[in-house]
């Protein structure tokens, strides 16, 4: 009958305890971010807009003769509403939601969130075209 060496019972038995004081002890922070609420009337024109025009550079290849929906100025509102848009449940507007996933084949371009703020309030008004 074998028996076991006192120095690996007492490693076993330190590796145990590190590990039971070690584990318990790790912790998460998560970062909050502050999203503004907006309470004002939104304008698609001067707020929305210009998210797909300049910060993400959405009309880079969502423009006239590339890749729908087309964003430039001209065409911007009809090419999102209603077909991005769902009014009855604004968070699950394709307009809104596509863009916050980090999708490859999009170059991983995301709205920030006072952006994401501000077209989910604009939904919520009823996406007008103002």
């Amino acid at each position: 009958m074998k028996t076991k060496a006192p120095f690996q019972i007492t490693g076993f038995a330190i590796a145990v305890i590190f590990l039971l004081n070690v584990l318990p002890s790790c912790e998460y922070e998560f970062i909050e971010i502050d999203v503004p609420v907006i309470e004002d009337t939104v304008k698609f024109s001067v707020e929305i807009l210009p998210i797909f025009n300049t910060n993400n550079n959405c009309t880079g290849c969502h423009r006239a003769g590339a890749t729908s929906p087309d964003f430039t100025e001209q065409a911007a509102y009809n090419s999102i509403v209603p077909l991005l848009v769902n009014l009855a449940d604004p968070e699950s507007s394709k307009i809104y939601q596509f863009p916050l996933s980090s999708s490859p084949s999009h170059g991983f371009k995301k709205y920030t969130p006072a952006q994401a703020a501000l077209i989910l309030a604009w939904i919520k008004q009823g996406a007008p075209n103002n």
